[in-house]
């Protein structure tokens, strides 16, 4: 999902997913842009390779910026790294920018690192926290009660088992702590049927469930989303690319309201007030990798692409609800 790691790591280069289509659909790149998702580069150096005059590159994790500091150099000034979310980009960048890239969800270079707890294949602590601060997934699954982890597991993860694992999570935390990575995979492995060949292992949606509540990912998005909207000049390009079902949809919904393409559900409803567009559709579809980038790439196989145009029309902020982000907030009264 990140872009080319640590070139001196020995390991093979963390490749950006879906650069190709951003550079061909964002054609002419030129101006300054933002990279979101910062990773370990690959976006901001694609975009600075094809005639971005600047790129701003932001992420929430240390390791990133630690990592891009023997390389950085070499852009000259070209390239500037801030520490935040993307939730903060325009204020980040401090100026209109012409373009940003936002590449969601979990990095290859977070994933292959056992020491930060997100993957369910490698052992390591339950950590998952991308900023490195604040509740790790350890304190979650051991405190969250067994009716919140169950919205957890449901509406970020969709996982159809998610009362029977949330069941069983509080049941093996009574006996004892859980703490590292492959103690959750397995007590969620036993709760569902082993996988067939070809299958994804079973903790899969468990797993991106807590890490996307941990990280609070679907309401950094819908602020990103906002955050860019604000920071875009007239006819500049936002080009957002997910890896599951749920960021498409509320990424997908933005682009509909924003762009004024929302069909009116029910044809006898009183006809809705249109707001001016302030985007126009540059991708209509998703767009998804080409059979030369998952052979390159098998990470690759889930990411979808949208790309929308700034207007010159007001931003205008968009409530959670508008957007059809998932909230598994405890409600008071539950049982």
């Amino acid at each position: 999902m990140a872009a080319p790691g640590d070139q001196t790591s020995g390991r093979a280069p963390h490749l950006p997913v879906l650069l190709g289509p951003i550079l061909s659909l964002c054609a002419p790149i030129r101006g300054l842009w933002v990279d979101g998702t910062f990773g370990a580069g690959g976006y901001a150096r694609g975009l600075l390779a094809a005639g971005a005059d600047r790129v701003i590159g932001i992420d929430r994790d240390p390791l990133a910026h630690r990592m891009a500091e023997p390389w950085l150099p070499d852009y000259a000034g070209r390239l500037t790294l801030r520490l935040g979310t993307f939730s903060e980009l325009d204020e980040l960048a401090g100026e209109p920018v012409d373009g940003v890239v936002l590449d969601l969800g979990v990095s290859s270079m977070q994933l292959d690192q056992a020491e930060r707890g997100f993957s369910f294949q490698k052992d390591g602590p339950l950590d998952m926290r991308m900023s490195q601060e604040g509740a790790s997934a350890a304190d979650l699954v051991n405190t969250a009660e067994e009716g919140h982890l169950a919205d957890i597991l449901y509406q970020f993860g969709e996982e159809r088992a998610s009362r029977r694992i949330a069941r069983a999570i509080v049941a093996a935390r009574a006996r004892e702590p859980i703490t590292r990575t492959l103690q959750l995979a397995e007590i969620v492995a036993q709760c569902l049927p082993r996988p067939k060949p070809g299958q994804s292992h079973p903790a899969t949606r468990s797993f991106q469930a807590i890490r996307i509540a941990v990280n609070t990912e679907f309401s950094q998005l819908a602020e990103g989303l906002a955050a860019a909207e604000r920071a875009l000049k007239p006819g500049g390009l936002l080009a957002v690319v997910t890896f599951h079902s749920l960021e498409d949809r509320i990424v997908k919904r933005f682009f509909q309201l924003a762009s004024g393409a929302e069909a009116n559900a029910n044809r006898y409803a009183p006809a809705k007030t249109i707001d001016a567009a302030r985007f126009d559709l540059v991708t209509r579809r998703a767009v998804g990798p080409d059979d030369d980038e998952l052979a390159a790439n098998p990470r690759a196989r889930s990411a979808r692409l949208r790309i929308g145009r700034r207007t010159a029309a007001p931003a205008l902020a968009l409530s959670p609800a508008d957007l059809g982000l998932p909230d598994p907030t405890p409600k008071k009264g539950r049982r």
